[in-house]
């Protein structure tokens, strides 16, 4: 069994100069990918479960499959509930088998940000898991418009919640389709010197390519989100399975054309973090 905890990955990513990819999964179908592109290159992976996913899927349906995936390759393997919002989800998900859970309070006032996320660090910690926050707000292309991690309040919240990892806004946005943009590259070092918890880039589909590897190999940046990228890698994927022939009805077998594109694109993804 290669089941981990967020702390079990990102602190020897955060010793040795490399990062871990942290892959938004949807389904069965990119989650297997997900993994066993993992296993192809030898590195761990954080397999989460957003919103969207657990709209789809329930969380204890997807902890369960999060830990067979976990069970059937030899790299370890988080099971990661991404933004949870409340306290009791985050409790359902440690009760449903994850390994890792990320608050989000980041659209709290900050005082109140920091002190529900200590308490979830704090439960999460007793039953022997990882705790995630964020500090900031990451905001979303087209969407909610960033607010910037500052980096003294950044020093507070690590300090006062014990998180295992910590989400910063530096130009990072959620959804974004392409890789014109870049990191703040002076923030994330003021951000770094005052802490040494790993940190988290969510959004990590825009940004570009060469900049998460050099972050990587030289930042505290342990752990890039990446979903868009991957999400847009299957869509292409299951349009051409589509197109290939138009009296195809069998959804197992539409499905199945997605996995070696998918597996593909993600080891590219991962092997740009080492």
């Amino acid at each position: 069994m290669t089941l981990a905890a967020l702390a079990d990955v990102l602190q020897p990513a955060l010793k040795n100069g490399h990062a871990v990819g942290g892959l938004v999964c949807l389904g069965w179908e990119d989650m297997r990918a997900f993994a066993y592109a993992a296993e192809a290159e030898g590195c761990p992976v954080i397999l989460q479960a957003g919103p969207g996913c657990r709209e789809h899927t329930p969380l204890p349906i997807l902890g369960k499959m999060f830990r067979y995936l976990a069970d059937n390759v030899d790299v370890p393997v988080v099971a990661h509930l991404d933004h949870g919002y409340t306290f009791d989800e985050c409790k359902e998900a440690l009760e449903c088998g994850f390994t890792s859970v990320m608050f989000d309070g980041s659209r709290k006032p900050l005082q109140q940000n920091i002190d529900e996320t200590a308490a979830i660090a704090e439960m999460a910690h007793a039953a022997g898991i990882s705790c995630e926050g964020e500090i900031g707000f990451v905001g979303y292309a087209n969407g909610e418009n960033s607010a910037g991690t500052d980096p003294i309040e950044a020093t507070k919240f690590a300090k006062e919640t014990q998180v295992d990892a910590m989400a910063i806004s530096v130009g990072n946005v959620h959804l974004q389709e392409n890789k014109e943009g870049g990191l703040d590259i002076d923030r994330i070092r003021a951000i770094e010197a005052t802490t040494d918890v790993p940190l988290v880039i969510h959004g990590g589909s825009g940004v570009p390519v060469a900049q998460r590897t050099e972050l990587a190999r030289n930042s505290a940046i342990c752990k890039f989100n990446i979903g868009t990228e991957l999400r847009m890698a299957f869509g292409d994927a299951l349009r051409a399975s589509i197109a290939s022939d138009p009296k195809r009805f069998d959804r197992a077998q539409i499905l199945k054309d997605t996995h070696d594109p998918v597996l593909s694109a993600t080891r590219r993804v991962l092997a740009a973090l080492k």
